[in-house]
């Protein structure tokens, strides 16, 4: 069987993109590769992709010279979670807490990891996350 690589893009949907490419860019510091009024692309790091989609934007299958993306959207409050290291952990929940975002709860995992929970302005659920989360992490 042909093995993965990682997992290269994680999507939320979102009501108001520009209010969300803010706290993206401003409270959670990731860098914008693509801003348009339906899509946000923002580098996550290690080769990772957060898209962000206007809620409803993206349910029509997109056609160009380039070939066909599947219509797609989500609804409801979704998961993610940023990697972080173990010695920012202190520094992230100040960053986090300073910047107005309420923590939502914390774990202390059994294989060492730490991490802790809050919403983006949609009310999805995001979390930083320190190595010992799983056993690939």
């Amino acid at each position: 069987m042909p093995k993965i690589m990682g997992l290269l893009e994680t999507a939320l949907y979102v009501e108001d993109m520009g209010r969300s490419v803010r706290f993206f860019r401003d409270v959670m510091g990731l860098v914008s590769m693509l801003e348009t009024e339906t899509l946000a692309a923002f580098d996550a790091g290690s080769g990772t992709v957060l898209l962000l989609f206007q809620r409803g934007g993206s349910t029509q299958d997109t056609h160009s010279d380039m070939g066909t993306i599947p219509g797609h959207d989500g609804s409801g409050p979704l998961h993610m979670a940023f990697a972080i290291t173990a010695e920012s952990y202190e520094e992230w929940r100040g960053h986090l807490r300073r910047a107005g975002v309420v923590e939502r709860g914390e774990m202390r995992w059994r294989g060492g990891g730490r991490s802790f929970y809050f919403e983006d302005p949609d009310a999805h659920v995001l979390e930083v996350a320190t190595p010992g989360l799983w056993p690939n992490y």
